[in-house]
């Protein structure tokens, strides 16, 4: 039970969640945002006493059927209430460091793939593996160290040590908060990973953005995004961007491909031809 961060992720929702949200009258007097402590309380069925040391982290581990109470209360989503159940120690949680090691039928998949840019990321958004498209558009990870290789530092402090920088991609702000969702989440699930609890650090320290996304404990899902990327080669390209969860490892095969016959598919063939000629394999 994480009862600092358990805390912190319950008043961050109380305190916006508007009382009229919970069919409570917002009344005259309120001189702070959100819901007080007492009507969730009320609300989740149990004392006031119990809820107010569960934010002070000061109360023992709440059961799930407090826990079940709670996030109907703060109206909490599916996603949400599983991260409070993990936070509370309720839920089965991994222990110890998170997994690098790419499954080789899935190696073997994304080198198949065709006219799909094609990648594997950790837990802690490290690019583990790829496909010579994914190269051709994004950037050609094999030329990187693999700690160069974390979308969460380009996405916030810009650029790796070696000074390379992602392809320039629209819908940035989208992502930044995803990658924040996603470390939390991560957080949460090895609390005891130096390499992740590191990461966090290095950005919570160094970008006073992703300082501020982390503070609001939001952990909702992430719709699916088109993203257009912005290449010096073949100019504006959007794709859809599909990622799917390899639960076994714990990682994320992200998919970008455009409809066919469109202009954003030709743009990606011919970036295909490119990558091909240049050299660009599957590592």
């Amino acid at each position: 039970m994480d009862k600092k961060e358990l805390g912190a992720f319950l008043r961050s929702h109380r305190e916006r969640l508007r009382p009229e949200d919970a069919g409570l009258p917002s009344g005259p007097r309120r001189r702070t945002p959100g819901l007080r402590r007492e009507e969730v309380a009320v609300l989740a069925h149990i004392s006031t006493e119990y809820y107010v040391r569960l934010e002070q982290g000061r109360a023992p581990r709440p059961s799930g059927e407090v826990l079940a109470g709670i996030a109907a209360a703060l109206r909490l989503t599916d996603t949400e209430s599983d991260h409070l159940h993990v936070l509370a120690g309720t839920a089965p949680s991994r222990t110890g460091l998170h997994r690098r090691d790419v499954r080789p039928s899935i190696l073997a998949l994304i080198e198949r793939l065709p006219q799909t840019a094609a990648f594997v990321v950790s837990a802690a958004y490290d690019v583990l593996a790829w496909n010579s498209l994914a190269a051709a558009l994004m950037e050609d990870f094999s030329e990187l160290s693999p700690r160069d290789r974390n979308l969460a530092r380009w996405a916030f402090l810009g650029t790796t040590e070696t000074g390379a920088q992602l392809q320039g991609t629209s819908h940035g702000a989208d992502f930044r908060l995803h990658v924040v969702m996603g470390l939390r989440s991560a957080l949460a699930r090895y609390p005891s990973d130096p390499v992740l609890r590191g990461l966090v650090d290095e950005l919570y320290e160094g970008c006073p953005e992703f300082a501020r996304l982390w503070e609001l404990h939001d952990v909702r899902a992430a719709p699916t995004l088109t993203k257009t990327f912005r290449h010096p080669v073949v100019g504006e390209i959007t794709v859809d961007c599909d990622s799917l969860v390899l639960d076994d490892r714990d990682q994320r095969l992200v998919l970008y491909s455009a409809p066919a016959r469109s202009p954003d598919a030709e743009a990606l063939a011919l970036l295909n031809v490119l990558g091909a000629q240049a050299g660009e394999f599957l590592r």
